[in-house]
């Protein structure tokens, strides 16, 4: 497909009234996930529908049915982009947790989807990124390569400059470049100020293991908290960028901050369902307000949570957490098996249940 191809592909599906695409790249996966079923409904075998699907499955951390609604997918379409790239997302996330043997030929298989996909749909920004940050971590016997991820940041740069920047940002700050990241960060949000996914990456890599030991810790946590304040009036009601933000505060030793912050945002934010998991996981790791930070996850596991959040295993764990500082070692203990009944390979809830036992 050419470059000029894209804008009729949007066209025309935005007419056949389904175009999934900014909902996903906005990160509204209940609502793909919605729209998506109601649109199989009508047509079982819509391949763009099946894709977008299991996308949004896939940021749920609902992998086997991401798995299985990929496949039906490319079975429907084997030269849909978005279908290409649905697989590769969803064979990733099954690897990464595999945790196995198995997991290299996922991780294989995913990034010959992720090649197939930009070959498909040269102009799919989210295949772009996942590519490149797959070069970046992948070691190099299995195809990793920083030369080719900062060149697939090139590319998305000429198809949306300001995530181009932040995934550049994201390469070199990986690479403990961390002067250059800032550079190719600053560019990304002159470009998109107000982008989540550009607030997430900037205060992502500038809280990252790699920074610190390029600035140090003090530096870094003063920088997180200058930048944190800095921009959180550019959020406005995202919750994506507004849990970057809180997590900036937390790692810069502002827990109250950071709790103020997500809870006055709570209102009027896109997805309430992540800022309940934010709260809890701002009481787990600043030790505030421990029995509201109980009382929001309570609220996560009773209702549908949104993706990108690392699911209701991490909210069983983040729950867990909190009460075994509050000494509720029994509760603690039921929280980890809990999580570890969603993922029994959780290596978080795992360590949690052994400090209890």
């Amino acid at each position: 497909m050419s470059l000029r191809a894209i804008p009729y592909l949007v066209f025309s599906m935005t007419l056949a009234g389904f175009a999934p695409r900014p909902d996903l790249d906005a990160g509204r996966y209940l609502k793909v996930l919605a729209d998506a079923d109601a649109r199989l409904k009508e047509a079982p075998s819509d391949a763009l529908a099946l894709a977008a699907r299991s996308q949004a499955l896939t940021a749920m951390m609902r992998l086997p049915e991401a798995l299985a609604a990929a496949r039906k997918a490319t079975e429907s379409d084997p030269r849909l982009g978005e279908a290409l790239f649905a697989r590769a997302l969803a064979r990733a996330g099954t690897a990464v947790q595999a945790k196995n043997l198995s997991s290299l030929r996922g991780v294989s298989d995913a990034m010959d989807d992720l090649r197939a996909a930009v070959k498909a749909d040269p102009g799919l920004v989210a295949a772009w990124m996942a590519l490149g940050l797959g070069y970046e971590q992948l070691p190099g016997i299995l195809g990793g390569s920083t030369r080719r991820a900062l060149e697939c940041a090139e590319t998305v740069k000429r198809l949306n400059p300001g995530k181009g920047s932040a995934l550049q940002g994201t390469i070199l700050a990986m690479e403990g470049r961390w002067s250059d990241a800032q550079g190719a960060f600053g560019a990304a949000l002159a470009q998109a100020p107000t982008d989540p996914e550009v607030i997430y990456a900037y205060l992502d890599a500038l809280g990252s293991r790699d920074t610190r030991k390029a600035i140090g810790d003090a530096e870094q946590k003063r920088r997180l908290l200058q930048e944190a304040r800095r921009l959180l009036p550019s959020v406005k009601g995202r919750a994506r960028a507004i849990t970057a933000v809180c997590d900036a505060f937390i790692d810069a030793d502002r827990g109250e901050e950071a709790w103020a912050t997500a809870l006055a945002a709570l209102p009027g934010v896109d997805a309430p369902s992540l800022l309940h998991l934010e709260l809890g996981k701002i009481s787990a790791r600043s030790g505030v307000h421990r029995e509201e930070g109980i009382a929001f996850l309570d609220q996560v596991l009773k209702a549908p949570l949104e993706g990108g959040s690392g699911g209701y295993g991490t909210a069983h764990w983040r729950r867990g957490q909190i009460l075994k500082a509050l000494g509720r070692t029994e509760e603690a203990r039921a929280a980890a098996k809990a999580a570890l009944a969603l993922d029994p390979k959780d290596s978080k809830a795992s360590s949690l249940l052994a400090d209890l036992r």
